[in-house]
């Protein structure tokens, strides 16, 4: 296999549980640069948002693409691009949120590196820590005059259940869109168009690269299509049972350097890329 990019996932993925990305990552990233081959970002965050973190994690300069709000967004350092594409309509994101009015759980709607909510609570202020974005209050009557990227229903993890049930009662006679559970307290409606591999594609193309010339990481249900569609999809020990059901291989989990773990490993189709990292290594 002539591997021509590496995509990673972040959350649970790049990231360990201490949301950081660990040095022997950091220098394996470095290294594959080092041999042109291009390191991207695949991840329901908003582009901004991880712009602004980049720096922190320790991979800033070390970035080739990012594939945004889980494939809604793109940008291209190389290249200096960036393209948003299929935003829910307002007036779709208020009839979701009145579908779940009754449940304990709140809204996010991630744009400009800020997660936009109706109202402050225990839910938002816990997600808004763990993944350093900031929040807002907003008033959505206002907010929802213009289309959104898309809309994040934040719950407690013994409350996904119920979540994920009162979506199969969700319908919209004027508008088309498309969800899933992204975190175990995260689930995230959509354009039905949007999706990792549909951004992949079109960042990909700009680079003349093929799915099957690209690696990628992933743990959750919303890195299913593109562990499925990629040359070689890897999903993380910590992965959920729905993607590792698609992937070419399971390496060790976030905390464990499993990415780092799988490149230096043994697997067969890797060899040649390995003889060339290792060659600098």
């Amino acid at each position: 296999m002539n591997v021509k990019a590496i995509m990673c996932d972040i959350d649970g993925t790049l990231l360990s549980s201490d949301g950081v990305v660990t040095p022997k990552t950091v220098e394996m990233i470095k290294k594959a640069r080092e041999q042109r081959i291009l390191f991207g970002l695949s991840t329901g965050r908003d582009v901004n948002s991880i712009q602004t973190l980049l720096k922190s994690w320790g991979i800033d300069g070390l970035v080739d693409m990012i594939v945004g709000t889980g494939g809604a967004e793109i940008y291209d350092y190389t290249l200096d691009l960036e393209k948003a594409q299929y935003p829910l309509d307002g007036r779709l994101i208020k009839s979701i949120i009145k579908h779940y009015e009754d449940m304990d759980c709140n809204f996010a709607i991630p744009e400009d590196g800020i997660l936009f909510v109706p109202k402050d609570d225990k839910h938002i202020q816990m997600l808004s820590k763990a993944v350093k974005i900031p929040y807002q209050v907003v008033n959505y009557d206002e907010f929802l005059q213009n289309p959104k990227p898309k809309l994040i229903i934040n719950c407690k993890p013994e409350d996904m259940d119920k979540i994920i049930e009162r979506s199969k009662t969700f319908h919209s006679d004027e508008f088309k869109s498309s969800s899933h559970k992204t975190a175990s307290v995260l689930y995230e409606y959509m354009d039905p168009r949007v999706s990792k591999t549909a951004g992949l594609i079109e960042i990909l193309k700009l680079h003349h690269i093929d799915l099957k010339e690209i690696v990628t990481f992933g743990d959750a249900d919303n890195v299913y299509d593109m562990t499925l569609h990629a040359g070689v999809g890897v999903v993380m020990a910590n992965g959920s049972d729905k993607t590792k059901s698609v992937a070419d291989y399971i390496t060790d989990d976030n905390d464990h350097d499993g990415i780092e773990k799988f490149i230096l490993g043994e697997q067969k189709w890797i060899k040649l890329f390995l003889l060339i990292l290792m060659e600098h290594y």
